[in-house]
């Protein structure tokens, strides 16, 4: 078993300066500070230190067992410049915000790309959301994205933040697999002008349905927001447009899952699942 080091500490008290910083992960503020975010448990903060994130603290309830898989993530820590924090369960519950947390919580460093990372590979898939307001249906695509084979997920205009804790809790682990672009809506259209893929959206008046999608071409999935959906102007931007069926009288779609079965669309061509 890994031995110990001056990086590891034994806390006790919410008022310590470590816990503090890290329970100011649950505010937006917080994370814009210190450019960071929390996520919870053994198994998602392995996957994140395979994918090269970087861990910069890991908290430690003091009932979690000795493991391989615990040493590995331990030492993902130290190799980062790091510290391992050992904490009481109740401590952890206090941290946490939640009863039943889990025994492993990291503090992991956020990471985004610029648009230029967006190219046009044979048979790549993004997925554009605009000004998505739901954190939970935020973390819900990323978890259809990875799923899928998406390349990743571009943010367009005032999106949610990927790293709150809600959305964090609801990828289950696939925000770390899965790149992540910022911008706002004029810049994404001005670089759709020079996307030589298609781009394909949802909407109301769409003439096409979700079957026969799957291309080789580059595509672009971009979704509108819980309430209005695709605004005009990004409509204007679509090659294609797709309305799902529904029953009728049916109202709408939940956003996460509209997104699903558009990527189950589209996938066969473009995220290479069979």
């Amino acid at each position: 078993m890994a031995e110990q080091t001056r990086a590891d500490l034994v806390i006790t008290s919410s008022a310590n300066p470590e816990i503090k910083a890290v329970k100011a992960l649950a505010t937006k503020k917080g994370r814009q500070q210190q450019n960071a975010f929390v996520s919870e448990g053994l198994r998602h903060v392995v996957e994140a230190a395979r994918a090269g994130w970087v861990i910069r603290r890991l908290i430690v309830a003091d009932t979690q067992a000795p493991s391989p898989v615990m040493d590995e993530a331990r030492q993902a820590c130290l190799d980062a410049g790091g510290r391992v924090i050992t904490v009481s369960g109740e401590l952890m519950t206090r941290i946490a915000k939640r009863d039943n947390a889990q025994s492993v919580i990291a503090v992991i460093e956020q990471k985004t790309s610029p648009l230029s990372d967006v190219t046009p590979e044979p048979g790549a898939l993004w997925v554009a959301l605009e000004s998505v307001r739901d954190p939970g249906n935020l973390g819900s695509v990323m978890r259809s994205a990875d799923a899928f084979g998406a390349k990743g997920l571009i943010l367009v205009g005032h999106t949610v933040d990927p790293f709150s804790i809600e959305s964090v809790r609801a990828t289950m682990g696939a925000i770390v697999n899965v790149p992540l672009v910022r911008c706002d809506a004029a810049a994404f259209l001005d670089w759709r002008a020079s996307w030589p893929g298609r781009v394909v959206g949802t909407h109301l008046s769409g003439p096409h349905r979700p079957e026969g999608l799957r291309a080789p071409t580059p595509t672009v999935l971009l979704m509108g927001n819980e309430q209005a959906g695709l605004p005009t102007e990004m409509a204007r931007a679509c090659d294609t447009l797709v309305r799902i069926p529904m029953r009728p009288g049916a109202d709408s779609l939940n956003l996460a899952a509209a997104t699903a079965i558009m990527l189950h669309g589209l996938a066969g061509g473009a995220g290479g699942l069979e």
